[in-house]
């Protein structure tokens, strides 16, 4: 409970503001780079697994800027085809081509005096990169149909989940583009590298989706914590924020329990091995603990748990007998 209650204070620190929560001292480091780079206006590659929160790194970077007062944006380069994202990028003017029927204007265009984000960078089309590297280094923009270039005013954060120089060595990336953006780069660690902070964001998350759903859930039981803090999260802070998201919708308590998580999370607490008093258990012991935990999820029905294990009851009454387990 009062580990609860200081977890509870400690998110308090996040509200109102772009909220990256840790107390991770590499994240601490990475945050602190983002507020010394903020105020220079250089351009900045932000690399990291899918889920690690680079568009919220980038956001943190703008609101830290002298740019904070002007526009933010964001586009996903992988989510369109070359025709769509040059669309968007660069606009196009009335009548540039059939169904035109109006002026439109890019993002970059509308992010000027501002920050513009490009999410999965390196999933650009090959000639959307060279129209990309003439707007950075000629800081002016031509609308598709357009015959005068307009000037603008852009700081371009850009990201990906791939090895950038991977990338360039197998033709998929222009290196004098890289050199354009990589002024500066970051790399966010994966969740599985700042275990510590999942706690912290466990109790983020359910005071927010809590607030959302209009319920009043308070606590995470210890045996959910327990086994988040022991899972690999290869879908990051977003499959985290997921994870308690269900747990609030499903709850009809003050509290997040075993039942309220996935199957498949909850199939891996029977994956979970860890030493005891140093060393390695047994089967038998092994054996033991899953058939204790198997009897609390099916609260205590014998019947049940004996369905779920694979075993009838008197296989199942012999093994309690045998682990000393009988109530």
């Amino acid at each position: 409970k009062k580990e609860n209650t200081q977890l509870r204070e400690e998110i308090e620190k996040y509200q109102g503001k772009v909220k990256i929560i840790t107390e991770d001292a590499n994240m601490q480091r990475l945050l602190d780079t983002a507020r010394q780079i903020a105020p220079t206006d250089c351009n900045i590659i932000i690399s990291g697994e899918s889920g690690t929160g680079k568009e919220l790194f980038a956001k943190y970077i703008h609101l830290n800027s002298s740019r904070a007062k002007g526009p933010f944006f964001a586009i996903n380069c992988g989510a369109f085809t070359e025709e769509l994202l040059s669309n968007e990028l660069f606009g196009h003017e009335k009548g540039a081509f059939t169904g035109a029927t109006a002026l439109k204007k890019g993002l970059i265009e509308m992010a000027s005096v501002g920050s513009l984000f490009l999410d999965e960078i390196t999933e650009m089309p090959p000639s959307m990169q060279v129209k990309l590297l003439r707007v950075i280094q000629e800081r002016e923009v031509l609308r598709v149909g357009g015959t005068s270039p307009l000037n603008v005013d852009v700081r371009f954060i850009a990201a990906t989940n791939r090895d950038v120089k991977d990338a360039i060595k197998n033709g998929n990336f222009r290196q004098d583009l890289y050199f354009r953006l990589n002024v500066v780069s970051m790399r966010i660690p994966p969740l599985s590298e700042r275990r510590e902070d999942i706690p912290l964001l466990c109790y983020y998350f359910l005071k927010k989706y809590s607030a959302l759903m209009k319920k009043d859930i308070a606590e995470i039981s210890q045996d959910v914590i327990a086994l988040l803090m022991n899972y690999g999260f290869p879908g990051n802070v977003r499959e985290l924020e997921n994870i308690i998201e269900r747990g609030v919708a499903l709850t009809n308590g003050n509290r997040i329990e075993m039942a309220h998580l996935p199957e498949d999370l909850k199939e891996l607490n029977i994956k979970t091995f860890r030493k005891k008093d140093g060393r390695i258990p047994s089967l038998d012991e092994q054996e033991a603990s899953y058939i204790k935990w198997v009897l609390k999820e099916s609260g205590d029905n014998k019947t049940l748990a004996a369905q779920i294990l694979g075993i009838d009851r008197v296989s199942l009454w012999r093994k309690l007998k045998r682990y000393g387990l009988e109530q």
